[in-house]
């Protein structure tokens, strides 16, 4: 594929910045180790922010949205045009990540990529990549031009957050059908078998859970020549909102941009980030592992150890979002406790 800006490496963590945040805890009022994962997390975002004392406190939060041609196929509890609806609910003030993103003074970004119906609502980005993708049952679901648009829409909120300073990144998503898409994807990548990852999505009981498995595989012997292929899988079984989070994640390592992933369609945009260029990894923090069975199978598959595990299954980024104070406090405490020296506390002996 022509022009593809992804390829470029991710920017180059600070060692000096994590050797400073390192001797720093070790001098802090407590014993060594003792907040655990919070330290790691704190050195961690030093190292990658460049600077010794890290900070979260502008957050980004771009959802993106699209609507999938596999829905077709009776794959979806809920019908296709809540993923419009919900589009006006985020802009409105009514959905779980616009109530979190106002308790986070974040910045909301939504994104159409492309839904069946024809949208133009105040407040949101329309990208009109097509109504929606086309059932990767019969077809692949997009064509080169709208990957390449997917991923750029992607790349282009981290562009409006970088202008903006921001110092974290959280994609979410909304569309219709898209476990079914992220399970399609992961099982193409990772050479898996359906009912190992499929799950009830938005709520679809055994029945639904096995007929969307049968559609599943049998859209990956339609679509076999791109197994293992990050790009080709992408392409035949992805989403438009998956494709803008897998741009996402790459462009937010290049541009130095911390990347909180949200639930199991997001780590499956992360794996596919990943595995088109290695060198992001390192820029992807974990929010939470949810109830989706395949999100854990991905998560392993990434080596990533997330921040919570609520049985969260609602996307959007919600379940990053819920992560957010937990790496504000990691920070506080490491950029705000005092040293053995400034406290006048005796450390332990050497």
């Amino acid at each position: 594929m022509n022009n593809a800006w992804w390829l470029a490496p991710a920017r180059e963590i600070d060692p000096a910045s994590r050797e400073q945040a390192l001797a720093r805890q070790q001098q802090l009022t407590k014993p060594a180790g003792s907040l655990g994962q919070l330290e790691t997390l704190a050195v961690q975002l030093a190292a990658l922010q460049g600077r010794d004392r890290p900070r979260v406190d502008k957050v980004w939060i771009a959802i993106f949205a699209g609507d999938h041609g596999v829905v077709a196929e009776g794959v979806s509890a809920y019908p296709q045009e809540v993923t419009g609806q919900m589009l006006h609910n985020f802009i409105m003030g009514g959905a779980a990540i616009s109530v979190l993103a106002r308790q986070l003074s974040a910045q909301l970004d939504v994104v159409d990529l492309g839904t069946v119906s024809p949208l133009n609502l105040p407040g949101v980005r329309h990208l009109n990549l097509g109504a929606g993708t086309a059932n990767f049952a019969t077809a692949e679901a997009m064509t080169q031009q709208q990957l390449q648009g997917a991923l750029q829409g992607g790349r282009d909120s981290v562009l409006r957050a970088r202008d903006a300073g921001t110092e974290l990144f959280i994609g979410g998503e909304m569309g219709i059908g898209n476990t079914t898409v992220a399970s399609a994807v992961a099982c193409s990548l990772l050479n898996c078998a359906p009912p190992l990852l499929v799950g009830p999505g938005t709520g679809l009981d055994a029945q639904g859970i096995s007929h969307k498995t049968q559609v599943i595989e049998a859209a990956l012997q339609l679509h076999a020549e791109q197994s293992g292929d990050a790009l080709g899988s992408l392409r035949a079984l992805g989403g438009f909102e998956v494709a803008a989070l897998v741009g996402a994640y790459m462009a937010c390592a290049q541009e130095g941009i911390v990347a909180l992933v949200d639930g199991f369609i997001c780590t499956v945009a992360a794996l596919v980030a990943v595995q088109l260029n290695p060198s992001c990894r390192p820029w992807l923090l974990f929010g939470h592992r949810g109830a989706e069975p395949g999100h854990r199978h991905v998560l392993q598959t990434l080596q990533a150890e997330p921040l919570l595990e609520l049985g969260l299954r609602l996307g959007e980024g919600s379940g990053a979002a819920l992560a957010v104070p937990l790496l504000r406090m990691a920070c506080e405490l490491h950029n705000g406790m005092a040293t053995f020296a400034e406290a006048a506390v005796a450390d332990r002996p050497a």
